[in-house]
């Protein structure tokens, strides 16, 4: 048995399959990377609380001799503990390890690959299918969000994409589609180009704003930042409706068919959602860089095929 081996049994620490368990749900939490596991960094302390570890388990050191300079080098008993867990997890192609995630995104981190968030989704018993709509982020995914934060602008830009129609519902689509979300959403500041709410669920995994389409996924529009907006689930409703739509200018135009409706309608309490925005004229929250802003021609569309303009 080795040093380390002996000291794990030694101190009664918990198994590294275990641990591999937990850092695979703490992952998905933290909204899928972590930083190393060095002291202060809060999952070393999230993860010691969860198995209950006692000051002596989270104190104790392995010591060796470090030959080259013939001095004693000492090192957490946790910290390798967690370190072995994540790299088993890495070798298995369920994490991306420091190295690999620092090419990507040039910080050290361990992020979660598809297996893994795939995987953590089982251990949590949370259906796939609210995969489409969680914050968490993959190495995949985060690839797809670099590409399209980096792309040149385009100045004569078609938001429509034909070859799309026979993509279907392949993987590597669905993964493409979560990939706009989050990088549309984080363009946005994850708040609402029209109102500015910016809400997470309870438990952290979700923002309440949703990443719109402008010209919508049904008639083949790209999944690109220029064709998309950030917006709360009621004004992507009055969005996608044809109620609302943007100008040249990215001014709020409300339908002229809001002076039909009934006065009761359109409302919050006392609150005129509609009209409000048709009295203002005002333009939308956009992102801090020109280069993300919505294309004229994704917004030109939608005025003329979506909006009820008469």
């Amino acid at each position: 048995m080795s040093y380390e081996s002996e000291m794990l049994e030694k101190y009664n620490m918990p198994t590294r399959g275990n641990v591999e368990i937990a850092l695979l749900k703490a992952l998905l939490r933290h909204g899928g990377h972590i930083k190393d596991f060095s002291s202060g960094q809060e999952i070393v302390g999230e993860l010691a609380d969860e198995f209950n570890l006692s000051d002596e388990q989270r104190a104790v050191y392995l010591e060796s001799i470090y030959m080259k300079q013939n001095r004693l080098k000492r090192s957490s008993l946790w910290h390798r503990l967690l370190f072995r867990a994540a790299d088993a997890l890495a070798k298995n192609d369920l994490l991306s390890n420091p190295t690999k995630t620092a090419k990507l995104i040039n910080k050290r981190e361990w992020m979660l690959m598809e297996r893994g968030f795939d995987r953590a989704l089982n251990l949590l018993n949370v259906s796939h299918v609210k995969k489409e709509s969680l914050s968490t982020r993959s190495y995949e995914v985060q690839k797809i969000i670099k590409r399209l934060s980096n792309a040149k602008r385009p100045e004569n830009y078609n938001p429509i994409d034909i070859r799309r129609r026979n993509v279907g519902k392949a993987k590597e689509h669905l993964i493409r589609l979560r990939g706009f979300r989050l990088a549309v959403i984080e363009t946005y500041a994850f708040r609402c180009a029209i109102c500015g709410l910016k809400m997470l669920t309870p438990d952290q995994l979700n923002w309440e704003v949703q990443a719109a389409h402008i010209v919508p996924h049904s008639v083949f529009g790209r999944d690109d930042i220029w064709n998309g907006l950030a917006l709360c689930h009621l004004h992507h409703w009055c969005f996608d409706a044809g109620w609302i739509t943007l100008d040249e200018q990215y001014r709020i135009q409300v339908s002229p068919k809001v002076v039909v409706l009934p006065k009761n309608y359109g409302k919050i309490e006392d609150f005129e959602l509609i009209r409000t925005l048709a009295s203002e004229n005002r333009q939308i929250n956009l992102p801090s860089k020109s280069e993300f802003y919505p294309h004229s021609n994704s917004i030109r569309w939608h005025r003329q095929n979506i909006f009820y303009s008469c």
